[in-house]
């Protein structure tokens, strides 16, 4: 072959093979700057074979953002002979935007100096997408790697960690992921786990067959408690599909797992109220069709639906779910009570059911006949209904409880018939229950007129009137001669002083006698109102009046002040300072006159430095409204423990000579002006307090 021949041939070829590579070259002449284009550079390009742009035009196909780059490597290049070689983004002549990757080099003549630049350019963009492709997917498993919060993990062969995400690096506490390349489950987990782990892992690479969603138990090595996870693995391939280790994703569900056994514990109380509580226990959806039932309200249902049945279809079979309560119980589930009640019955529980949906107000304890047998007896129920609610708060239906009280009703009219036979037997012994009462509350008022008629006599007995009587006998004796007599006789002189003397007195004397008869008037009025209180147990009705606390309690004092005098006791008021109150002065009277009675007998016998009463009063207010809070408290001879319960009790005394009226009497005044009456002692020898709660109002613009 000629050299010519081979050398054209050599031409064709490296033509060839520049345009398969997408390969151009160029030169450029110094100091000319005369460039010179291979035919592929005008492919790169898009510009017609043969073309020989300028060199500004060629730098202007550059990019704007690229083009100081071109310029400055070419020119370091050109005057210090710097090669280079760069990857720089480019805009052809029509309009595309392609990457090139620039080579150039200086070519020296002989003594060094640079003649000329000369390159190759090559378009990269294939290369370059393929790159940025790659770049793409990688920042994507890397951001997915950081930011998942599921725990994401790549092992090789030998379960050995190659990459995971940060969760899992978080949750294993280690500072990166790159801490946990070459490590394994051994060394994070139990064996109780790891091991299972690895199993499955080997099982995947021998069979290429993933794991799906595999609920796990971690147990850790560091004692942390144990977590659960939803676990998927998968084989983890090469290029051409060869195993070469797993991959998998982990769901941390230890919440969800937590929130299961609280689910299946509450589920579990349910079933056990449901399969155990003697009430029924119902829920219904908004149609009345019952969702679920306790074992009980089937019961009930059963018995219903079989009295119904053997009454319509007498000696017949019983049809399947007649044939045990668990198989009726099944049954019922979507059934409304017009499967089991007459038409009117369950239109009657419809009807409640509705109005419960309807204003979300529950019905409460509603006594009701649910069903009446064929033989006539009905059965009662006492139900409770309300609404049922969904996490939003929506009504869904209704649910409620049922108790059978047909036992109870039963019971109620049998007590009812003993009732009126007790009360029509008891009449007559009843009056004498009241005589007893009467006769004990009025003896203590009887010592308080025996001290007001004692006083009176003892006035009586020292009164001046005598002293009248000898002065009107002087004046009787010098009636002839009476001024004569009172202006010249020493004793006629005295007398006129002596009768102004005697009137002062004699008038002392009336006003102390009118308030004892005052006083003895009162006593005599209580007397009177004891009687008319004991009435009440027929219906007399109770007198509320205008009361000044204060007056009351001296009224009960001074009713026991011979005994309290006679014993030395000491009485201390401790009271607040209360308006006017509306009371049944009569009644309460009659309580605090038996407390203070009560407190001084328990201080009789005892050792004392200073027997004491302290009374109390004060206003509070509770649930209940206002009351007043009368306290009678004594430091006599205390209660025992054993005697607390019983010291109201009719009959009750541990007195020798006592009754067991006093206290009984009071705390049936007590109940009657709807108050209470509670007594407490810390022990024998320890003192007591008496406390009288009593509803009270306070009359309007009345003040103490």
């Amino acid at each position: 072959m000629s050299p010519e021949k081979e050398m054209h041939q050599n031409q064709t070829l490296l033509g060839m093979a520049g345009r398969i590579a997408q390969l151009g070259g160029w030169t450029v002449d110094l100091p000319d700057m005369h460039l010179v284009w291979s035919d592929e550079m005008c492919a790169i390009h898009d510009l017609p074979a043969g073309s020989v742009p300028g060199l500004e035009q060629v730098f202007g196909f550059y990019a704007p953002q690229s083009q100081a780059a071109a310029r400055q490597v070419f020119e370091d290049c050109a005057q210090h002979g710097t090669p280079f070689d760069l990857e720089l983004e480019v805009l052809t002549a029509k309009g595309r935007h392609i990457w090139v990757r620039g080579i150039g080099e200086a070519q020296r003549d002989a003594v060094g100096h640079i003649t000329r630049v000369q390159g190759a350019c090559q378009d990269i963009t294939a290369r370059k997408q393929t790159e940025d492709k790659l770049i793409y997917e990688r920042d994507l498993l890397w951001m997915l790697l950081d930011s998942s919060p599921d725990h994401i993990y790549f092992k090789d062969t030998e379960s050995r960690f190659i990459k995971c995400s940060t969760a899992q690096a978080r949750q294993f506490g280690v500072e990166s992921s790159d801490a946990l390349v070459g490590k394994t489950d051994f060394d994070i987990f139990s064996e109780e786990h790891a091991r299972p782990a690895f199993e499955d892992e080997q099982e995947i690479i021998r069979t290429g067959q993933p794991m799906v969603n595999k609920v796990e138990r971690e147990t850790w090595q560091d004692g942390r408690p144990d977590s659960w996870a939803l676990t998927t693995k998968m084989p983890l391939r090469s290029k051409d599909g060869t195993i070469i280790g797993t991959f998998g994703i982990t769901k941390d569900i230890s919440s969800i797992k937590q929130t299961e056994n609280e689910l299946a514990y509450q589920r579990d109380l349910l079933a056990t109220l449901m399969d155990n509580l003697p009430d029924s226990l119902f829920f219904k959806d908004l149609q009345s069709r019952l969702v679920q039932l306790s074992r009980s309200e089937a019961e009930s249902l059963f018995q219903v639906s079989l009295s119904r049945h053997r009454a319509a279809f007498p000696g017949t079979a019983l049809p399947p779910y007649l044939q045990s309560v668990e198989v009726f119980r099944q049954y019922a589930i979507g059934k409304s009570d017009a499967d089991f009640y007459g038409a009117e019955e369950a239109a009657e529980f419809a009807k409640s059911e509705q109005e419960v949906l309807r204003t979300g107000q529950p019905m409460i304890e509603k006594s009701e006949i649910v069903g009446v047998h064929p033989d006539g007896h009905a059965d009662w129920h006492l139900s409770t209904k309300c609404a049922w609610r969904d996490q939003d708060g929506r009504i869904i239906g209704t649910f409620g409880t049922s108790k059978n009280i047909s036992k109870l009703k039963q019971a109620e009219k049998t007590i009812e018939e003993v009732h009126k036979k007790l009360v029509d037997a008891s009449r007559l012994a009843g009056m004498a229950e009241i005589a007893t009462n009467v006769l004990h509350n009025v003896g203590n008022i009887l010592n308080s007129v025996n001290v007001s008629v004692g006083m009176l006599s003892a006035q009586l007995r020292a009164s001046k009137l005598k002293g009248l009587a000898r002065a009107v006998g002087l004046m009787d004796e010098h009636a002839d001669d009476l001024g004569e007599f009172l202006v010249h006789d020493a004793r006629g002189k005295l007398l006129p002083l002596y009768l102004r003397e005697l009137a002062q007195t004699l008038a002392a004397e009336q006003a102390a006698m009118a308030e004892e008869l005052g006083q003895l008037g009162k006593s005599v009025d209580h007397i009177k109102e004891v009687v008319a209180t004991q009435q009440s147990h027929a219906g007399a009705p109770s007198v509320v009046e205008s009361v000044r606390w204060s007056e009351l309690v001296d009224d009960a004092l001074r009713m026991n002040v011979g005994a309290l005098e006679r014993h030395k006791v000491q009485i201390v008021k401790d009271f607040d300072h209360l308006p006017m109150l509306l009371l049944d002065r009569h009644r309460l009277l009659q309580i605090l006159v038996n407390l203070i009675g009560n407190s001084k007998q328990a201080l009789v016998g005892m050792d004392l430095a200073q027997p004491t009463i302290t009374l109390g009063a004060r206003l509070v207010v509770n649930e209940q409204g206002q009351l007043l809070r009368i306290t009678v408290a004594d430091n006599g001879e205390g209660i025992a423990p054993e005697n607390l319960t019983r010291i109201f009790a009719h009959g009750f005394t541990t007195r020798k000579t006592g009754h067991g009226f006093g206290l009984h009497s009071c705390v049936l005044a007590a109940q009657e002006m709807g108050g209470s009456l509670a007594a407490y002692s810390p022990g024998a020898g320890q003192g007591a307090i008496f406390t009288l709660d009593i509803p009270v109002a306070t009359p309007e613009g009345a003040a103490q």
